[in-house]
């Protein structure tokens, strides 16, 4: 035998599957195929996942006492090793899974190779991508917590600033900012609720499954549930390492909350421009022109709306691995790492600027309650208002519209016009009118559970709080 070939059988039989082969993996193939490249990030979640597996075995008699303590001591040093920056990863061993099992044989011998007993890389990579979401979930829920609380702030901040409500980037009828940002507030509340709905299917536990047919050996999964925090094991062992459905509903959530802060990255942009002049963002929030020295450019609102296509792109992408897959396990599944890890970054880094952003955001309420002026804002309460005298609302819609229309050549509101000039379209307006078409009469009219008066805003805000306080 030439001294190539030895070489060849000896990469060969490195790998743990090495025994059925016989000559080596193409250096380009084991490359494209290698995931330690991305997974190395589970290394805390797959060290996590074996202790409990280890326990578990010597629990039941597969592994004795003193082999489960070196298993558990070794991977202690791996991990320490690890997270030292001790710890080389090797391409050839293919992904995070091989590489702590490699160092840990290295540090404690033929012990080490014992802790695969009982499970395959199919239910350990499962429950790790679980291991890894659940935690992942509580840090995003807790920004999405601080996000909400300083929306709150700054709502109740703003209960009594009036600006403009629009239909179709239209001035429609006043409102307040503080209601405005409730707005907001809402469609974060059900990304919460989301996203803690999904956890329930995340934390459930794949380990024991094996490849896909379960093991033989009398292990106990409802222990090592326990051990890890799931709330149970998986129910069939084929489903359990071809699911993927808890990433693709991740990824979900985190296209409808990017959908949410690009709409309020939109509006942002928007109110900061000179032609709305809305609010002021923070310059550390904020970069400037390499040319123009005027600019102050809302950088962080429109990198996060631009992020949004990123997300949906993963999504996408998840559903498209899954959809022609057969069971069980297959290769494919690879793939469904770098768009979920990617995805938790991203969501992760745009809650930490909003949740940053939003807190120092300044009204400018002046330049607000100008442009609610604008556009015949109260047309509806004078419509409301002919309604409540008696008078049938088509025929008050049309009264109003011939209102708007004289309001438009003579270039002024219907608050600027006078009692003549208003009854000489309807002879049931009396002087209370003017009540209804002031900015603040049209606001505080909308005195009801979820209207625009700032009291119902500022009852708005406390019940949120309280039910935050409960839920926490």
């Amino acid at each position: 035998m030439t001294d190539q070939k030895k070489s060849e059988q000896s990469t060969t039989s490195e790998k743990p599957w090495g025994g059925r082969f016989s000559e080596p993996t193409d250096a380009f193939v084991e490359r494209f195929t290698a995931s330690v490249g991305f997974d190395q990030r589970l290394y805390h979640h797959d060290i996590t996942g074996s202790i409990a597996h280890a326990t578990m075995l010597a629990s039941v008699g597969v592994l004795t006492d003193q082999e489960r303590d070196a298993i558990i001591e070794g991977l202690n040093g791996v991990k320490a090793d690890i997270e030292s920056g001790a710890f080389e990863w090797s391409v050839s061993l293919e992904d995070v899974h091989m590489n702590v099992e490699a160092r840990l044989t290295d540090r404690i011998g033929i012990t080490g190779k014992k802790l695969h007993t009982g499970r395959s890389r199919n239910d350990q990579v499962a429950t790790d991508i679980r291991l890894y979401l659940r935690d992942e979930i509580d840090v995003i829920a807790e920004e999405l917590t601080r996000l909400k609380a300083g929306l709150l702030d700054l709502a109740e901040r703003e209960a009594d600033t009036i600006m403009p409500g629009f239909t179709h980037l239209q001035t429609a009828q006043p409102v307040t900012f503080g209601h405005h940002l409730m707005a907001w507030y809402e469609m974060l509340v059900r990304d919460a609720d989301r996203l803690q709905d999904c956890r329930k299917r995340v934390n459930v536990m794949p380990l024991g499954a094996a490849a896909l047919a379960g093991t033989t050996y009398p292990i106990d999964r409802d222990m090592t549930a326990r051990l890890l925090g799931f709330d149970r094991p998986t129910e069939n062992s084929l489903d359990s390492v071809s699911d993927r459905d808890f990433a693709i509903e991740f990824c979900s959530f985190a296209s409808l909350l990017m959908t949410h802060l690009s709409r309020f990255s939109e509006e942002l942009v928007l109110w900061t421009s000179a032609q709305f002049d809305f609010i002021d963002l923070p310059d550390r929030f904020c970069t400037g022109s390499s040319i123009m020295p005027q600019k102050k450019n809302p950088d962080v609102p429109e990198l996060v709306r631009g992020k949004t296509g990123r997300v949906n792109g993963h999504l996408i992408s998840l559903l498209t691995l899954m959809k022609s897959q057969p069971l069980a396990y297959n290769k494919d599944n690879q793939e469904d790492k770098e768009p979920l890890f990617d995805t938790v970054d991203t969501i992760k880094g745009c809650l930490k600027a909003y949740a940053d952003m939003i807190p120092a955001i300044r009204s400018k309420a002046d330049n607000m309650r100008v442009a609610a002026k604008q556009g015949f804002s109260t047309a509806t309460d004078l419509a409301d208002y002919l309604v409540k005298k008696g008078v049938p609302f088509r025929d008050a819609h049309e009264i109003v519209g011939k209102s708007v229309a004289f309001g438009v050549a003579e270039g002024r509101d219907l608050s600027e016009m006078s009692l003549e000039e208003l009854r000489q379209f309807s002879d049931v307006i009396g002087e209370d009118v003017f009540d209804v078409l002031t900015l603040e009469g049209s606001v505080q009219a909308r005195n009801h559970l979820g209207g625009t008066a700032p009291e119902q805003v500022r009852a708005a805000v406390a019940r949120a709080r309280a039910r935050a306080r409960l839920a926490g």
